[in-house]
């Protein structure tokens, strides 16, 4: 465990129907993403979060290093039980460790704007100069969009 990875978890509280923005990095930032079947098993895990009634995913961006994922707990659920669930199977499905310990999020207030920040998120990829038109790339999501 990285020396600060403890510190991401203080004071984090699982509350159910909070909306959360989790952010998480590969392993040294490897791209492991850039590979499409990685990616779609990344997207298939996150799915599996929302098929077990976990958490709604409201939008998310899966980056060539990293994911960003903007999601509504349900059914009192853990927080870190649920992005190291999506972490465990998608590092399952791809045979390898591919995740750093631990993972950023910010539990959003009631006034923030959702539809402007799953906007931010799945801009991601045209803020990187991946791609010019955001239609272009394959790996995001979002309710509102």
């Amino acid at each position: 465990m990285k020396p600060h990875a403890k510190n991401l978890r203080k004071g984090r509280i699982s509350m159910d129907g909070q909306v959360y923005h989790v952010t998480t990095v590969t392993v040294d930032r490897r791209p492991l993403f850039r590979d499409l079947p990685a990616a779609r098993a990344l997207i298939h895990a996150m799915r599996g979060a929302e098929t077990r009634g976990e958490a709604t995913t409201l939008a998310f961006v899966v980056m060539p290093d990293h994911l960003h994922w903007l999601l509504r707990l349900e059914a009192a659920t853990d927080l870190s039980g649920v992005v190291g669930a999506v972490k465990a199977v998608a590092a399952h499905r791809l045979g390898e460790r591919i995740w750093q310990s631990g993972f950023f999020d910010h539990a959003l207030r009631r006034d923030e704007d959702l539809a402007a920040l799953a906007r931010y998120i799945v801009a991601n990829p045209l803020r990187a100069g991946l791609v010019e038109r955001i239609g272009d790339y394959p790996h995001w999501d979002a309710i509102w969009l």
